[in-house]
């Protein structure tokens, strides 16, 4: 998984069959420091995350493996809303 931001809201009114219903946000990917870096990725958030919150997503086929995502066209999704994460 990688930690990161949630940044923005994708909309797409034309898309695949299997992302109806789906919400797509843009998250940034975040240092350890806490700081945006900027490579970026569009995620289909799966556990109602909102535009500031800093979240973890994974990629690729571990994107496919939760209930909503399972055996869909996606390669990022958000699994979990971070509350706080101490480094050393």
């Amino acid at each position: 998984m990688i930690l990161g931001k949630v940044v923005g809201t994708v909309w797409a009114t034309r898309k695949d069959e299997q992302l109806v219903g789906m919400k797509l946000q843009l998250v940034r990917e975040l240092g350890l420091d806490g700081k945006l870096k900027s490579k970026f990725v569009v995620a289909v958030d799966s556990v109602g995350a909102g535009v500031g919150e800093t979240v973890l997503f994974a990629q690729g086929s571990s994107a496919r493996q939760t209930e909503l995502t399972r055996n869909k066209p996606v390669d990022a999704v958000i699994t979990a809303i971070v509350d706080k994460f101490d480094t050393k």
